[in-house]
């Protein structure tokens, strides 16, 4: 019997490996995209069942999207968030190639979803957390309080 397909992803490597990955700024947005291709190729299985009709109560496999994360990116590339992160962090200032596809993915990594979340095909809570998106509400309150002195209760 076949290991469920959804979640195996970490066990693929992108083809450039560590080494060469980093090598042009053209390497590192070509992984990104078969990264990007590779989940919207692999949805994730989540199991519902039929709610009505002769099929009722039959649990069914039903593919839905999966988002985009940094993490996934770099199991992805075979590094990890922070070696990423770092990497973003050290590079000099005539790297604007590299700069540009890092930004270029981390704003389709979010956009995908946001967008996801929005159509419901995320969890809207769980991504605004990701997202650092917050409903704050702020409410003012003024009170008085007097104390009052000198009563005699009889």
């Amino acid at each position: 019997m076949a290991a469920p397909k959804g979640n195996q992803f970490w066990k693929l490597r992108s083809k450039h490996g560590r080494d060469k990955l980093f090598g042009s700024s053209n390497l590192l947005w070509e992984a990104a995209t078969e990264y990007f291709e590779w989940c919207d190729k692999n949805p994730w299985l989540k199991s519902e069942a039929i709610k009505s009709g002769d099929m009722a109560g039959t649990v069914m496999q039903v593919p839905t999207a999966r988002p985009y994360t940094l993490q996934g990116l770099c199991l992805f590339l075979d590094c990890n968030a922070a070696y990423f992160r770092q990497f973003k962090q050290s590079l000099p200032e005539n790297e604007k190639d590299f700069s540009t596809v890092i930004t270029r993915i981390e704003e389709v990594i979010y956009n995908q979803k946001f967008e996801g979340a929005t159509v419901g095909a995320f969890n809207a809570n769980i991504i605004a957390r990701d997202l650092g998106l917050t409903d704050k509400q702020e409410h003012e309150v003024n009170a008085r309080i007097e104390q009052v002195t000198g009563m005699v209760i009889k």
